[in-house]
């Protein structure tokens, strides 16, 4: 009796234990998660469909590599809209390779060395700052807005890994 009790009891505990959840494993750690490499100036503008005038104007001037390189820069970036305020014509013209040398001044008038960023800008008021072109755009800050000379800072801080772009509503040219 003591016998089958025993084999009983050993079966009801086989059977106890084949009925048991399996224990897992733990569960793997999650993967670091993988953020995006930040684009460059020029990589970040290409892909925003509202630049792509701008794009073709640094091609065609062949600033693609200086807007690629380390910087920092700052861009103010003004939008197709803010090129097609430009008399008829003018933007195809400033393309024209005999054009050049007009456009490259235009471009980098758009330009600031360094990475200035909007809380920077704002205390910029009254100022004038000297871009890559070599002229200077006056800063005009009132009721919160930014003025680069006559034109209406629209978006700010998009940041890239050499510098930071604010975004324009008109075509800065130099005087």
């Amino acid at each position: 009796m003591k016998i089958k009790l025993m084999l009983s009891v050993g079966l009801l505990g086989l059977g106890l234990v084949s009925c048991m959840p399996k224990a897992s494993a733990p569960a793997p750690a999650a993967a670091p998660a993988m953020t995006a490499p930040m684009l460059d100036i020029v990589d970040t503008a290409a892909g925003n469909k509202d630049f792509s005038t701008l794009v073709a104007a640094v091609q065609a001037a062949g600033l693609v590599e200086t807007l690629k390189s380390k910087g920092p820069f700052t861009v103010f970036a003004p939008t197709n809209a803010a090129f097609a305020k430009l008399p008829a014509g003018t933007v195809e013209s400033l393309l024209k390779p005999e054009n050049k040398a007009m456009l490259v001044k235009i471009l980098t008038y758009h330009v600031v060395s360094g990475k200035v960023l909007a809380a920077d800008v704002v205390k910029l008021d009254g100022k004038m700052v000297k871009t890559v072109q070599g002229s200077d755009v006056s800063i005009a800050v009132a009721g919160g807005k930014v003025k680069v000379n006559d034109s209406n800072v629209i978006a700010t801080d998009i940041e890239t890994s050499n510098g930071v772009i604010h975004v324009i509503d008109t075509v800065l040219l130099p005087k």
